[in-house]
């Protein structure tokens, strides 16, 4: 099985998704934003803080050359990890790449109490969500897949990525 990789906004349900998956096909699966903050003991918003968005993305884009295996493996990005050029065309060359679309509002449902995004932190609102979606959408829709999550279940959300990986 070709290596899967979960690409989306902060809240669509990747980390959700991918331990789901995991799980049900006992696939290795990497959490970037979970193995940044591993490598570096900080949390991301201390990175963000400390070292800046810059020095979190390049992070972001070796730890996804480090981890990378070509097949039975599954990734679940940061929600800007496909935002670089490198990364995004190495794993759309390398991998099965799903955009998880979820709308604006849903995604501010779901982290309107969450403290851990540095990008929506002290401006976490329906505005906000939507500029930081618009901006990256065209990159996410270059996924070769993508599944609208919005009221879908878990298990919808997982037999869309089963049909589309081929994983049955």
């Amino acid at each position: 099985m070709k290596t899967i990789v979960l690409t989306g906004m902060s809240g669509s349900g990747k980390s959700t998704v991918a331990k789901y998956l995991s799980e049900k096909f006992n696939l290795k699966t990497f959490d970037i934003d979970e193995l940044i903050v591993k490598k570096e003991n900080k949390s991301i918003n201390e990175i963000f803080a400390q070292n800046g968005e810059k020095y979190f993305r390049h992070l972001e884009a070796q730890i996804i050359q480090d981890i990378f295996q070509p097949e039975n493996i599954l990734i679940s990005l940061g929600g800007g990890a496909f935002e670089n050029e490198y990364t995004r065309n190495f794993l759309l060359q390398n991998s099965i790449v799903i955009y998880l679309k979820t709308s604006p509002k849903n995604i501010f449902e779901r982290l309107k109490t969450a403290t851990d995004r540095p990008l929506l932190n002290n401006n976490m609102n329906l505005n906000n969500i939507e500029n930081i979606l618009n901006s990256r959408r065209k990159n996410y829709e270059l996924a070769h897949f993508s599944i609208i999550t919005d009221n879908k279940n878990i298990e919808q959300i997982g037999s869309e990525i089963i049909e589309c990986a081929n994983l049955k």
